[in-house]
């Protein structure tokens, strides 16, 4: 589900942590439905009250979106819940000690699923090499294991949000023989 809330002005703003004050108006975290939602005019109705919508709604709800799931991801490393590279993921993978294995959207599909082959564990797509190379300092990182733990629930809920906002573009699922 995706919060948005009145703002100053009356401007309806997307409150993507859900911590923003005020009434929230709730929706699926999806791109369908946040368009639907626009175009019946279900924010003013929602609200009580005229509301002014910004022109592109749904290409800010995606970059809050992608910029949680990064964060998120930043926060696991700070913590030492998560490792980057093929030897690294794998050996968590396999340990069991990876709660989720977060892969670039734009890496090699052989070896996204020589990483995974013969898991069990859920891999996410959110973000391209670039994307989750500056989160972890580096120049390239394709693959990343998160320890199990709540910081790997809420990165794959982000992800699925994202999933949602994006028309499936994360692709989420398990993956594994």
């Amino acid at each position: 589900m995706l919060r948005f809330v009145v703002g100053p002005g009356g401007t309806i703003v997307p409150d993507i942590s859900a911590r923003l004050p005020g009434r929230g108006i709730w929706l699926s975290a999806r791109r369908d439905v946040l368009e639907g939602a626009v175009k019946r005019g279900a924010f003013a109705r929602a609200a009580r009250s005229p509301v002014l919508l910004p022109p592109d709604l749904t290409g800010t709800v995606v970059a809050g979106l992608l910029r949680r799931v990064g964060d998120t991801i930043g926060l696991a490393r700070r913590a030492g819940h998560a490792v980057a590279g093929f030897t690294k993921a794998r050996e968590w993978v396999q340990a069991g000690r990876a709660g989720l294995v977060v892969q670039a959207k734009d890496g090699s599909p052989d070896e996204k699923a020589r990483l995974m082959s013969g898991s069990s564990v859920l891999a996410v797509q959110p973000l391209t090499a670039t994307e989750l190379a500056a989160v972890f300092g580096r120049d390239h990182v394709v693959h990343v294991a998160i320890l199990a733990g709540r910081l790997a629930d809420a990165i794959a809920i982000e992800a699925e949000r994202l999933s949602g906002m994006t028309g499936g573009e994360t692709g989420i699922g398990q993956t594994g023989s």
